[in-house]
């Protein structure tokens, strides 16, 4: 009686080799490329979002682009750690404060870059978060702890004010 069994000499045989492979070297579908949850906006915003992903500089910051998963005209990043565009993101609750419009917010702070006014607000692990008010789509943009806010800010300046109108967002 023979105790040991043959094993195919197939692929089936090689594979639990290749999964402990990957799991001791990090074998992944994906790089290390940010994430970024997609917003879902309404028809009309969505419309401008896509028209802002064409109209979006190569770089920001001296960083080039380099658009986080999963891919979407509604997204967009530059360089790493990422600096991440959400457009087409909901009205932030702060925006509507009253604190923050008369400045006693230390959290959150409103003012303009370049024609385009922005909501401020501190993120807690570090770094801003900034969105676009007053344009017909809100725009959402993630600088990280250690980056000149003021520098994206301007570059990103021109491309909004080009494919996001001003007005009331939905």
């Amino acid at each position: 009686m023979n105790l040991f069994r043959h094993r195919p000499s197939g692929l089936p045989a090689r594979l639990p080799a290749l999964v402990l492979l990957c799991a001791a070297v990090g074998c992944s579908s994906a790089d290390d490329s940010a994430s970024a949850a997609v917003p879902r906006p309404a028809t009309k915003a969505a419309k401008l979002c896509r028209n802002l992903d064409e109209a979006l500089p190569s770089k920001v910051d001296g960083r080039g682009r380099r658009d986080p998963e999963p891919a979407s005209a509604l997204t967009a990043g530059w360089g790493d750690p990422a600096i991440i565009l959400r457009c087409g993101v909901e009205r932030p609750p702060k925006m509507v404060d009253p604190k923050v419009a008369q400045g006693q917010d230390a959290d959150a702070v409103a003012g303009g870059v370049n024609g385009v006014d922005w909501l401020m607000e501190k993120r807690e692990g570090g770094g801003y978060r900034f969105t676009t008010a007053g344009r017909l789509a809100y725009v959402e943009v993630s600088v990280p702890e250690g980056t000149d806010s003021s520098s994206v800010l301007i570059d990103l300046a021109p491309a909004i004010k080009k494919a996001i109108p001003e007005g009331i967002a939905d």
